[in-house]
């Protein structure tokens, strides 16, 4: 069985078999553990996950693929495939018995920032996820402050997860070979978030406006939200730049906003 790859879902297929050796040994899949899959392709890390002996769901939006999959797998007892969009599926469904998911995913690039904030909605039901990501996002995701890649997807992901990335992945490991290097990272949420936050929406709207225009300072880029001495009463200097502050130092310039 074979399919062809399709541009307009961001279609890759993972096919390098020491990758594939790697991601599995990375990720330490025990038996009876629950794991989801996102965007499963042909199966390339269906099989070794299914060999492992864990429980696993796949979600998969092409129907076409899904139909392959149910060839290649039959009704494996292990195995649940749903055919649908995985940014509107509600992954809360397949929780049983108070488990946690773990999620692993070669995510669509186009797709994948909206897709694990939309995972981060049931944060508290998933154990760990990994993601083949391009390598760009990952950087940006596992940023520290200073750097130039630390923006909006670094604070915000690093307030729900601790991120790591493990190792990277190149062109000719995929059908068609991508333009770009990937990289997997993985994220690992926070049964606590590491500051304090009164709305997350109020995080996410000063993160936002700080980071909007980067060359900005914070008295400039924030003056709409938050008048300067304000920022100064917090041990802020107002004539800093979004990538030097903190995590702590954007949640508490959230705890401002009205």
């Amino acid at each position: 069985m074979s399919h062809t790859p399709r541009k307009r879902f961001g279609q890759n297929f993972l096919h390098d078999h020491n990758i594939i050796y790697h991601i599995i040994s990375s990720i330490q899949a025990q038996a009876d553990q629950h794991w989801v899959e996102i965007g499963p392709g042909q199966g390339a890390l269906t099989v070794p996950l299914l060999d492992e002996g864990v429980r696993l769901d796949v979600v998969e939006l092409d129907r076409d693929l899904v139909s392959l999959l149910k060839k290649k797998f039959s009704d494996h007892p292990r195995l649940q495939i749903h055919s649908a969009d995985a940014l509107r599926f509600d992954f809360s469904t397949l929780v049983t018995n108070g488990e946690k998911l773990r999620v692993i995913g070669n995510l669509p690039y186009n797709i994948s920032t909206p897709l694990m904030f939309h995972l981060l909605e049931n944060a508290a039901i998933i154990e760990d996820m990994h993601f083949m990501l391009q390598k760009e996002v990952v950087d940006r995701i596992c940023a520290e402050p200073g750097s130039k890649k630390y923006g909006r997807l670094s604070v915000m992901m690093q307030y729900y997860c601790a991120t790591e990335m493990l190792f990277e992945v190149p062109p000719e490991s995929f059908e068609p070979a991508p333009q770009v290097t990937s990289a997997i990272v993985k994220l690992v949420p926070f049964l606590q978030p590491p500051v304090q936050v009164d709305d997350i929406a109020k995080l996410n709207k000063v993160v936002t406006g700080a980071f909007s225009q980067r060359r900005k300072t914070l008295r400039n880029s924030l003056k709409t939200l938050i008048d300067e001495q304000s920022i100064i009463d917090l041990g802020i200097d107002p004539t800093a730049r979004a990538e030097t502050l903190t995590l702590s130092e954007f949640a508490s310039l959230s705890r401002l906003i009205e």
